[in-house]
Parts: C-alpha cells; structure tokens; sequence
C-alpha cells in the first residue's frame, strides 16, 4: 500500500491556495499568499510551483514524445508505478501522471514541500490537469530511507532521479529560479547512497536526469541513454538478483 501519510487530492479541490503552515526560511526569503498562489519571494526574485504552463506539454501527440515519458515507459504495464525520490516542483512527476503512471512523489526541503503542495492543491481544480493529479500522491520527506524500505514491500515500476544541477541556459528566468533553489536546498551531496536507495527499491529501471554531457551518476554506467539538446537521461535496467553496487 502506498497511501498512508499522503496528500490525497479530491474532487471538493479549489483552485486557491491549501492552508498551509510555513516552514523557517533563509534570511531574506518570505513565502507570500497571492492570487496566483503560495510565492515564494526574495533578492527581488519571485518564484513558485505552477502546473497550468505544463497543460501544453500533456496533450496527446505532444506527450508521447518527451523524452522522460520515453525514458521511462514500461512495456505491458497497465498503470505503472513510479516513485520521484526528487520531486522538487513535481513538473516531471506531472508528465509521468499524464503519460498513466502512478506517481509517489518525495521533497525533504519543506519550503518546496509547501510550494509543491500549493500548486497540487490548485491543480486538482483544474480541469486539464485533475485527472493526472489524482494519479500524483505526496510525500514530504526524505526518500533515501523510503525507497530502501520500499524493495521488501512495494516493487516501484520506475525509480526517478533529479539530482539538481547547475543552469547552463543563458535564460535569465532560469537562472534567477535556480539562484532561489539554491538559496533552498543544494545539490545532491551523496550520490551513491541515493543510487543504492533506488536499486534497493528492487525497480524494474532507474531513469536518471542529467546535464547533456554531465557524468553518469555515482559513476554507474547507464543500460541505455536518451538526450536532446538540454538534457540527458540515463536508464539503469537492473539485473534481477545481482547487485550494481557493492
């Protein structure tokens, strides 16, 4: 079962922003209730989670061809299950969703959490985006100590990786929401134990986001990988009964 401690979102859903009680932040950073929704503002910067700019990127014809959704299909699955260990904004969870996945989505920085919980609240109201967030359930915490847990208990069709990276696009709005991320949470600073946590999850593959011509993940040679221009991801297909890490 995956439903105990979740966020579960309904059809009584409004697209306004969920009660929420707000975490500590970082000098200089305020979290502020607008119409657009929970906001996280500071440095003269604003940022926040938003599902309604991704309604393009879900429709069919279009979905099918990014390269996660991709990355990740499962053959002969009917309603696989995937796991994002690195949900951050959950944009990508969202594709998956879209794509019929069911998707257990885990954020440990509780500012994000918060973000992410706003945006999935608004979202279930919204008629484009309900039904993949319905297939979306939220965990705030951390996912290394979940997954390892998972493998005896729950097989996940697909384990998913977003170790955060540096924005190498000469988009000033990029960069400007990295620089609060950052502000937030740093990147991955142990790479194996989160690996090891994904193949402990016993998944029948580990889709692994990555720069373009960043390095393989702990190191691990990938089975296969898919890339377009800003990005990669690695597929680890694991051998069943042999471990990938000693």
């Amino acid at each position: 079962m995956i439903n105990e401690g979740m966020s579960n979102h309904n059809e009584n859903a409004r697209c306004q922003s969920a009660p929420v009680a707000y975490p500590a932040l970082p000098d200089g950073l305020e979290l502020l209730e607008t119409d657009e929704g929970l906001t996280l503002a500071g440095d003269g910067m604003t940022l926040r989670a938003d599902f309604c700019e991704m309604i393009p990127r879900i429709k069919q014809g279009r979905l099918q061809q990014e390269l996660l959704v991709r990355a990740a299909k499962i053959k002969g699955a009917g309603e696989p299950l995937a796991v994002d260990a690195t949900a951050g904004f959950g944009q990508d969870s969202l594709l998956l969703a879209a794509a019929g996945f069911r998707v257990l989505l885990f954020e440990r920085n509780p500012v994000i959490a918060a973000l992410l919980r706003d945006a999935l609240h608004r979202a279930a109201a919204a008629p484009e985006l309900a039904g993949a967030v319905e297939r979306m359930q939220f965990v705030e915490g951390d996912s290394v100590a979940a997954l390892a847990a998972m493998g005896a208990q729950t097989h996940p069709d697909v384990v998913y990786l977003d170790p955060m990276f540096p924005a190498r696009t000469k988009s000033a709005a990029v960069k400007k929401k990295f620089q609060l991320l950052h502000r937030l949470e740093q990147p991955c600073d142990n790479p194996d134990a989160m690996l090891r946590a994904a193949l402990d999850a016993n998944p029948r593959k580990i889709v692994i986001k990555r720069p373009p011509k960043g390095p393989h993940l702990a190191d691990m040679k990938p089975s296969y990988s898919l890339a377009g221009k800003a990005v990669r991801y690695d597929v680890i297909v694991p051998p069943r009964n042999k471990p990938l890490l000693d």
